[in-house]
């Protein structure tokens, strides 16, 4: 059977055996419930474990699932600044599983569902954030030339080339009308800034969830889920921290909306904003409501596009990503507020 939810275990077995000199079965296999793009599997051995992610099966929009991309810029920053699990194998034949896939190292550690940490103290919350701010920090100031990803996306205003493709993305995976995105997309495309000159590796999806953290300290171990990384402005990385603190607390918005952050020894916006541009020598950023409103923007076309595959049946986790749908017209409304200032 071929879907999001399982593995042929078979032929994955078998590709593992010509592929990885020390890999020993027998296999077993988990999926992860989290994720709604990519669906992720935990590959379970007597010697070690793996993770195997893949493409999900069926008819997809052009350019999404890229999980070469995925590969190549993780195997890009092996032992750089910027912490990323080990790539043992990229697998590109339909064939073998039905869709392509990558094999990549399991890091055991911490992964915290959202900003609020529950069960840990105020220092650890303190210092995983501000450990959250450095590696996004060094993130941006990768020599991407040095890595061998100059090319990795094309040149030009990144604002441009993103809302350009989010609109079209998510007019391929519109259901139904939502006013507030029509505005939205088309007050984005008259507010876009002049081009500053910076272009740096960025994320697409940094998040406190797409991260894993050591059992015993703030350190961060891997940046997860790289589908959307490019070349860029990191502006938009930054931006998308301050859009996820802006939900609600609780699974569902996973944010820190409405909290009192300095009982929780969680920093202010303007403090992260300000520690980052510390790390990375930068005086001051001007008009951050329209990189805010963007990440709200990018948002709510990723989970139209999440809502089109739950119903189109090819959904890592098809109830999640119904609730998802639903909140698209909230995302497109907080990225007017954003604008609005």
């Amino acid at each position: 059977m071929t879907d999001t939810q399982t593995l042929d275990l078979v032929a994955v077995d078998a590709y593992l055996h010509r592929t990885l000199p020390d890999y020993q079965g027998p296999l077993e296999a988990e999926k992860f419930a989290t994720g709604q793009s990519n669906p992720t599997f935990l590959l379970k051995t007597p010697t070690r474990n793996y993770v195997l992610r893949r493409k999900p099966p069926g008819i997809l929009l052009k350019s999404a699932h890229a999980v070469d991309r995925e590969y190549r810029v993780q195997s890009a920053l092996a032992g750089s600044k910027v912490p990323v699990a080990k790539m043992y194998a990229l697998c590109e034949d339909d064939d073998v599983i039905g869709s392509a896939f990558y094999i990549m190292e399991h890091m055991d550690g911490r992964n915290f569902a959202d900003p609020t940490m529950k069960g840990e103290d105020n220092a650890t919350r303190t210092a995983v954030i501000d450990e959250m701010n450095r590696v996004l920090a060094e993130l941006h100031m990768v020599d991407i030339e040095a890595v061998g990803l100059s090319d990795y996306g094309p040149p030009g205003n990144y604002f441009e080339r993103q809302v350009g493709r989010w609109s079209k993305q998510y007019r391929a995976s519109e259901t139904e009308t939502v006013p507030a995105m029509n505005e939205l997309m088309e007050r984005l495309v008259a507010s876009i800034p002049a081009d500053d000159g910076q272009r740096t590796l960025v994320h697409g999806d940094y998040r406190i969830d797409n991260m894993i953290f050591a059992k015993d300290s703030p350190d961060c171990l891997a940046i997860l889920d790289w589908e959307l990384s490019t070349t860029g402005h990191p502006y938009a990385d930054l931006a998308a921290v301050i859009m996820q603190w802006q939900m609600p607390a609780g699974a569902e918005g996973r944010g820190i909306g409405g909290l009192d952050r300095t009982s929780l020894g969680l920093p202010s916006d303007e403090e992260f904003i300000a520690k980052y541009c510390e790390r990375r020598g930068i005086d001051r950023i001007d008009n951050f409501g329209f990189y805010l409103s963007f990440c709200f923007f990018r948002m709510a076309g990723i989970i139209q596009g999440v809502l089109k595959r739950a119903l189109d049946g090819n959904a890592s986790n098809p109830e999640r990503a119904l609730r998802l749908g639903k909140h698209v017209p909230q995302f497109a409304e907080r990225g007017l507020q954003a604008l609005d200032g």
